[in-house]
């Protein structure tokens, strides 16, 4: 016998022995609950799947729960019908019971959000297949199962299987979006006025930090992008710092003392306002650079030990310069036989400098024309 589970706010029994009904044979208005923990980065490339569900069944009530970090991200998009911010375990389980969701969808597979699926009342608990506590999910989706007829794919397209597998019908998957506030974008436009940056003058957002030193080119090469931005095209440089870049804090202020202004101690909503007003961002693998890309800024983003294949500007026009060395994702922060990470550090100024060229120059010939892969 097919097993069936309701919720006394349906109309009907679910199945989830048929996943592939599940999200088609939801009630109209029926609320949904989408779990996506920790970082910057893997909250923007959530967005595409949830606005993919919300353009297909605009009636149903997605519900978000992410980490107190991240809410600026998702603010006044029209796609999120409430954003639930993550703070003392159980009041967050009572909060999620409340609402009597249909279905969630844990999109971070971690240990503290499994226990928030399974505790949150949810009749269906949809997670990929081989995740800690598998057991939590009566629906679990194949860790191969493909998006776009590839099992190799970008991160924005991983998240998209959970609603695929569950009944959402596969179209191409749109832009990430964030918006923003606009009291933080008076405050930010005050700061850059202060150290020089004059209204309407085009800058550049430049992002040096990362959290691990394989993913940080050197600061001092950032600079030399820095100084010919502005002799090339006259574009200024702004360069961004926030938590957990103590580190290169010291190189920065050495090195952009005399090419570019300098801010530290934005919140994310400032941010956000930052690369908005911004006409170019050059940076490592980090949060920042999807951020850029959901605001359609163009990208130059530079990968030392991570995969550019899955972690590259979702739907922007972008350029990358990689490593040389054929590893990726290196597991040790640290080349077989070397003391330190290589990779990053063998990227020359002259790579970067034509890939920003190369951006450039094409948006000034037809800025409609687009470098993006094939996502």
């Amino acid at each position: 016998m097919t097993a069936q589970l309701s919720n006394p706010r349906l109309n009907a029994p679910l199945n989830p022995n048929l996943p592939s009904s599940l999200l088609p044979d939801l009630p109209p208005d029926a609320n949904l609950l989408v779990i996506r923990l920790r970082s910057i980065g893997d909250v923007v490339l959530t967005l595409p799947a949830v606005q993919a569900l919300h353009d297909w069944r605009p009636d149903l009530k997605i519900h978000i729960l992410v980490e107190p970090l991240c809410v600026p991200l998702l603010e006044s998009h029209p796609a999120i019908s409430e954003v639930i911010v993550l703070r003392k375990f159980w009041d967050t389980v009572r909060q999620l019971r409340r609402r009597h969701f249909a279905s969630a969808f844990n999109m971070h597979g971690g240990p503290t959000s499994a226990f928030l699926t399974r505790l949150s009342g949810a009749p269906v608990r949809v997670c990929w297949a081989q995740r800690q506590f598998s057991s939590f999910y009566n629906v679990q989706v194949p860790i191969h199962f493909p998006v776009a007829g590839r099992i190799e794919m970008h991160t924005a397209e991983h998240r998209l299987q959970q609603f695929l597998w569950t009944g959402l019908p596969e179209k191409p998957l749109p832009a990430a979006k964030v918006y923003v506030d606009p009291k933080a974008a008076n405050l930010v436009r005050q700061r850059l006025a202060e150290q020089g940056v004059k209204p309407g003058e085009p800058y550049a957002v430049f992002r040096p930090g990362a959290s691990q030193a394989n993913k940080r080119w050197p600061v001092e090469r950032f600079a030399a992008i820095a100084r010919w931005l502005r002799e090339a095209y006259g574009i200024a440089s702004v360069v961004n710092l926030g938590p957990g870049d103590e580190q290169i804090e010291a190189e920065v202020r050495k090195h952009f003392a005399s090419v570019g202004a300098i801010m530290d101690s934005l919140d994310l909503r400032g941010l956000i306002a930052l690369l908005a007003g911004s006409c170019f961002f050059l940076g490592n693998d980090t949060g920042p650079t999807h951020i850029a890309a959901a605001l359609d800024k163009k990208c130059v983003v530079i990968f030392g030990a991570s995969d550019s294949k899955v972690w590259s500007p979702w739907k922007t026009e972008y350029r990358i310069v990689e490593n040389p060395f054929p590893c990726k994702q290196c597991p040790r922060g640290e080349c077989e036989s070397l003391a330190a990470s290589q990779c990053i550090f063998s990227i020359r100024v002259e790579d970067v400098r034509e890939a920003c060229e190369a951006l450039l120059q094409e948006s000034r010939e037809s800025p409609l024309r687009s470098s993006r892969s094939s996502q």
